[in-house]
C-alpha cells in the first residue's frame, strides 16, 4: 500500500528559515502534521514582545494559517504539543490557549518544559489535525 505525502506551503505563517530543514506541514492519510510554531510575526520574522500570552496567541495564529492553507482548520486539531522553557508560564500560556478553543471540545494535549527554544522564545506549539 502506497502512502501519499504532500508538503504544505503556507503564505499565512512564517516560512521555515533557510537554515531550518523542515516543512510548515505535511498532509498524509487525511491528516495534517504541523511543525512547531513559535510566536514570530510572519512579515517581520521577529519574535513577538510582551508576555507569553502574546507569543502563544501568535503561535496559534500561525498554526491557524498553516492549517487553512492545508485545507483544514484549528477546529480539526486532534492533538497539540506545547513546549515551554519554564512551567511557571503554564497558567499564562493556558490563558491565551483557551481563547482559541472555546466550548466543550479541547484537543488532546501534552505540555512539557524544555531547556530552550528557537530564537530565545519561551513557547512553541505543534499539532496534528484532520482534513
Amino acid at each position: 500500500m502506497s502512502t501519499t505525502k504532500e508538503v504544505v506551503l503556507s503564505d499565512s505563517s512564517p516560512k521555515p528559515f533557510p537554515v531550518m530543514p523542515f516543512s510548515a506541514a505535511v498532509k498524509c492519510n487525511g491528516f495534517v502534521f504541523c511543525s512547531g510554531n513559535i510566536g514570530v510575526d510572519p512579515v517581520s520574522l521577529k519574535v513577538i514582545e510582551g508576555p507569553i500570552q502574546d507569543r502563544t496567541r501568535q503561535a496559534l495564529k500561525n498554526i491557524t494559517g498553516v492549517l487553512k492553507d492545508a485545507g483544514s482548520s484549528i477546529e480539526n486539531i486532534v492533538k497539540i504539543n506545547v513546549y515551554l522553557t519554564s512551567m511557571t508560564n503554564f497558567g499564562a500560556m493556558n490563558e491565551a490557549y483557551l481563547e482559541f478553543f472555546p466550548g466543550d471540545y479541547l484537543p488532546a494535549r501534552t505540555c512539557v518544559a524544555v531547556k530552550e527554544l528557537p530564537l530565545g522564545t519561551d513557547v512553541e506549539i505543534e499539532c496534528t489535525a484532520h482534513l
